[in-house]
């Protein structure tokens, strides 16, 4: 539910109506904007009445939201949502970069690449401390240590930092050293992880997961502004072409022009998100950009 609050509304109108929700066992989600002050309500397990708050004073209408998601819409909050990192913003209509390396290795290599972020204007300087890694023998960060080297990029060249976390124990640590908190691909759906940052005084960068669809990422967003961070901001995942034949990458037609068919060349090009063969005999071939494999089952 959205309670919108008159454009003169007092500060000690809007007080009164969170402790109406708060005394219903409800979170109050207060939005100010430009011309309205807007209140969602979580926590309700089925319909609330909505003469709760219509005869409220300073309240100009009561809303049911029926979508999925209730914090992260235009109904709740109508103005543009500014992240403002010690004066660096994204979401002004500037251009914002957040420009650094997958991994901080060592101290020389991250002065090395932070040195060209700097020059190239950017303010933000993005390196992980801690990686996930698809073999657990690879390389998967220097975890403090990195965040330390990382506190000397700032100092040094005056960029805010945004690195990675895994974990709840990792989120503690991020936020003793970082400005922002990044959450990676693979734990878009972590939602214990989404609630933790959620309680998070920093800002937080959710990338859309892999093969993920638009309202899934939506709803990952929901669950950290659930928790009260209402400072979020989407990073769509790039466009991973096969570096033998980069003409196979197709769109899925997803929004924002969304690429999810990538390649990795083994002898053969594979498709990443491949369909199973046993029940879409036709769309085989489709899903990876091969038409002479709907026939073809040895390919798979």
């Amino acid at each position: 539910m959205l309670v919108v609050m008159n454009a003169n509304a007092t500060e000690a109108q809007i007080a009164g109506v969170v402790r109406v929700i708060e005394a219903l066992g409800l979170r109050a989600h207060t939005m100010p904007g430009a011309t309205r002050t807007a209140i969602g309500i979580t926590g309700n397990k089925g319909a609330i009445s909505l003469q709760h708050f219509e005869n409220l004073p300073g309240v100009a209408e009561a809303i049911r939201v029926s979508k999925p998601y209730k914090l992260i819409t235009l109904d709740l909050k109508q103005d543009r949502t500014i992240v403002d990192i010690g004066g660096a913003k994204i979401g002004n209509g500037s251009l914002a970069m957040i420009a650094g390396p997958c991994a901080i290795e060592t101290r020389q290599q991250t002065f090395a690449i932070a040195e060209v972020v700097k020059k190239s204007g950017a303010k933000f300087f993005r390196g992980g401390a801690f990686k996930p890694r698809t073999s657990p023998y690879a390389f998967a960060g220097l975890g403090e240590e990195g965040l330390k080297i990382l506190v000397e990029v700032r100092e040094k060249f005056g960029l805010r930092i945004v690195s990675e976390v895994l974990d709840e124990p990792g989120v503690d640590l991020v936020e003793k050293y970082a400005d922002m908190i990044q959450i990676g691909a693979r734990n878009m759906q972590n939602y214990t992880l989404l609630r933790r940052v959620g309680r998070s005084k920093l800002p937080v960068l959710l990338k859309r997961g892999m093969a993920a669809t638009l309202e899934e990422w939506l709803l990952a967003a929901e669950y950290i502004m659930s928790e009260g961070n209402y400072q979020v901001v989407l990073c769509e995942r790039g466009v991973h072409l096969c570096p033998a034949h980069p003409q196979h990458s197709r769109s899925c037609g997803r929004a924002g022009g969304a690429t999810y068919l990538a390649f990795a060349h083994h002898h053969r090009c594979l498709a990443r998100y491949r369909q199973k063969l046993h029940g879409h005999p036709a769309g085989a071939g489709w899903s990876c950009g091969r038409r002479r494999w709907i026939n073809d089952r040895s390919a798979f």
